[in-house]
């Protein structure tokens, strides 16, 4: 394998505008203290979670390469759409079959946040259920696409986040949601997939990358307005 690293934009640059769009969203928000104590009461500051945001959206250019399938007619060069979502199937790099890849912006950050957050939040107990809650849901509703990977609704992820936290644990339900909404994503529509990998045909299978990054990504951005600003409703008084 001669390449670790593999670059390409996960989704159409017109999505991009979208998140782009979602994230301008929550700096406005944060401006006007909207967001700032839902964001305190996932253990973080505003200013931060908007620098992960951001991390999270310029590290989904980049793949690491993990490991390699055996050659098999791969699809590529093409806009495949699914769910009214257009993804465009990257081009093959240096070695045939597919490349199984991690993504940086769709996996690796949100996987050390949800960590940091599970143990900061001691939701290692209720945690670990809702991912799997969540992850169950994803792997149910997710969808192999030939030459693309495993795809999934953006809003179900989200939806089923914000819930699942608020019904779980209404007092660390912001920080459940994230946790939820990224692992469950990744656990749900990638990992339990992977064997279905080498039927799609697709040049590079991206762990939280084409099919499961937007999902992930808006989980962070509106899970955390769903589920912490009702749970927080009841301590506005404490917030300082």
């Amino acid at each position: 394998m001669h390449q670790s690293q593999i670059h390409y934009l996960p989704l159409p640059p017109f999505f991009y505008l979208f998140l782009i769009g979602a994230l301008a969203l929550v700096f406005f928000l944060i401006q006007f203290g909207v967001l700032t104590y839902a964001y305190r009461r996932i253990g973080l500051s505003a200013n931060s979670a908007l620098l992960l945001l951001i991390a999270s959206l310029l590290g989904s250019y980049v793949n690491i390469a993990v490991a390699r399938l055996p050659e098999v007619q791969t699809r590529a060069q093409e806009v495949v759409d699914f769910f009214g979502e257009h993804y465009v199937v990257p081009v093959p790099v240096d070695w045939p079959g597919t490349v199984i890849a991690v993504n940086v912006g769709g996996a690796v950050i949100p996987a050390l946040l949800s960590l940091y957050l599970i143990l900061r939040n001691r939701i290692w107990i209720v945690g670990p259920i809702a991912i799997g809650i969540v992850g169950a849901i994803v792997y149910v509703l997710a969808s192999p696409v030939p030459g693309v990977g495993i795809t999934v609704p953006f809003f179900i992820p989200l939806l089923a986040a914000a819930v699942v936290s608020l019904v779980l644990s209404w007092e660390r339900a912001a920080p459940l949601a994230y946790v939820a909404g990224s692992l469950g994503t990744l656990i749900g529509a990638d990992l339990m997939h992977l064997p279905q990998i080498e039927e799609i045909g697709a040049p590079i299978a991206s762990i939280g990358g084409a099919g499961t990054f937007d999902s992930v990504f808006l989980t962070g951005v509106l899970a955390v307005l769903l589920a912490g600003i009702p749970s927080g409703w009841g301590h506005r008084s404490t917030a300082y």
